[in-house]
């Protein structure tokens, strides 16, 4: 039978000390060459505690509230911009940050990820490809990192995040922190880097560059 959070948790808490913080691994991610803090002085915040009932929330879990109720573009209120669709997909640009570029793929109706179809799962996977190629093209960019949290909006997204090339400290999970910490990369060269991607999603995919 599959471990319950119960004792989940009780494990968690009694790897703590007495102010209940959890001990760091100097030989863990702390240790990492691409780790981006000092270690010096460090440490974590108190673990994690089991709380009683549901989990809160997420935007959307009343279709109403989602995003995908309020229009895309120059005035979406969170600066993404819409670049490519297709019947059921959406691609959008978030706005400037440390990234050469950071795009979203998200569905057009508003569902979670159990529940698309056989028929979007599969098309998902050829626009993931797609679009990993694609920002790598780029000629500023080593990799492209991809990945779906879902902890924050219940409507299906993934995020591709483009990792600046030659930069050795940059490499890994950590670029998304990096992504926050870079100066924002100017408007003009966001634009022209999503144009690029939508250039080659478009050629291998197909769907429809939208021009904002």
């Amino acid at each position: 039978m599959p471990e319950p959070i119960e004792e989940y948790a009780a494990r968690v808490a009694a790897a703590t000390d007495a102010g209940g913080r959890l001990p760091l691994d100097p030989d863990g991610v702390v240790g990492w060459d691409v780790f981006p803090f000092e270690v010096e002085g460090l440490r974590l915040k108190p673990a994690p505690t089991l709380v009683d009932g549901p989990e809160p929330p997420r935007e959307g879990e009343n279709p109403a509230d989602c995003r995908c109720a309020r229009p895309a573009g120059p005035e979406d209120p969170a600066g993404f911009v819409t670049v490519w669709q297709d019947e059921d997909w959406v691609l959008r640009a978030a706005p400037p940050s440390g990234a050469p570029v950071v795009l979203s793929l998200g569905t057009q109706a508003h569902l979670d990820v159990p529940d698309l179809s056989d028929a979007m799962a599969a098309r998902f996977g050829l626009l993931h490809v797609a679009l990993v190629a694609a920002v790598e093209a780029l000629p500023s960019v080593g990799r492209c990192h991809h990945f779906r949290l879902g902890d924050g909006g219940a409507h299906a997204h993934w995020w591709f995040i483009a990792r600046p090339a030659r930069m050795p400290r940059l490499r890994g999970s950590f670029m998304v922190d990096w992504d926050d910490f870079l100066p924002p990369v100017p408007l003009a060269v966001r634009d022209e880097n999503a144009a690029f991607v939508v250039e080659h999603l478009t050629a291998r995919a197909g769907g429809t560059a939208v021009r904002s």
